[in-house]
């Protein structure tokens, strides 16, 4: 299939980014993320670069990197392509993801104050404007709220490490949406930002798990397989300090 420009329509960023290679991968990476280049397509290097008018060099650089993310895989004597879906990945990726955000969610509990509860209220109260649709919009909301959390941890590693899992792990929401009503999401939302603001570190980290837990679980049927997480108990949080 024909790479079509309009797929990578959306590939010039935000001023900053100073290289080609990094508009490349700004342009694949978002394109791949959103679903517009398919699990399994192949990425040929010549139309990629006639498609982003740029050289094949900072093609290469930019598949390196989305390589090294796990968005693309290099086929020896096939090119470059993007990296297909399947329940042992979608298994490995979730539980990456629940040994990292349910730590980071826990150390920012600790660290919570009140410039952090507004940036994480005002993320709830904008991904819950836009209701069930998976858009792009939807998608940067949720991402903000969820990062609204991790960020107070003040691990940049932490981060780091999470950021592409969750891009690989919201591959598996757009192709396999789940039917999770609003209002379920925004309890859980809900009740992992209240345990934040309120300094309780273990109801966070479980509420945490449980809300991530639960969308594997979902997911994983659409991909043949069944439950792949349990649940963990929440404890009762603590009475707030007089």
């Amino acid at each position: 299939m024909a790479l079509a420009s309009t797929r990578l329509g959306g590939w010039t960023p935000e001023t900053g980014h100073r290289t080609l290679a990094e508009k490349a991968f700004v342009a694949l990476h978002d394109a791949i993320v959103r679903g517009e280049l398919q699990p399994g397509e192949r990425l040929p290097i010549e139309e990629l670069a006639d498609v982003l008018d740029m050289s094949p060099m900072p093609i290469r650089e930019a598949l390196r990197r989305l390589d090294a993310v796990g968005l693309v895989e290099n086929v020896p004597h096939r090119g470059a392509r993007v990296t297909e879906l399947s329940l042992e990945d979608l298994r490995d990726v979730y539980e990456a993801r629940l040994a990292l955000e349910p730590l980071a969610v826990q150390h920012a509990a600790e660290r919570f104050d009140r410039d952090d509860a507004e940036r994480g209220q005002e993320a709830l109260a904008a991904l819950n404007k836009l209701g069930d649709r998976a858009t792009a919009a939807t998608w940067a909301a949720h991402t903000a709220f969820h990062f609204s959390l991790y960020e107070p941890a003040r691990s940049a590693w932490l981060v780091r490490l999470i950021r592409p899992l969750w891009e690989s792990s919201e591959r598996y929401r757009l192709a396999a949406p789940t039917r999770r009503k609003l209002s379920m999401r925004r309890d859980e939302h809900e009740r992992i930002l209240r345990a934040c603001v309120d300094h309780q570190p273990a109801v966070a980290r479980a509420e945490l798990h449980n809300h991530l837990a639960r969308t594997a679980n979902m997911v994983a049927p659409s991909m043949g397989g069944g439950d792949l997480f349990d649940a963990v108990d929440v404890p009762k949080p603590r009475r707030a300090r007089a």
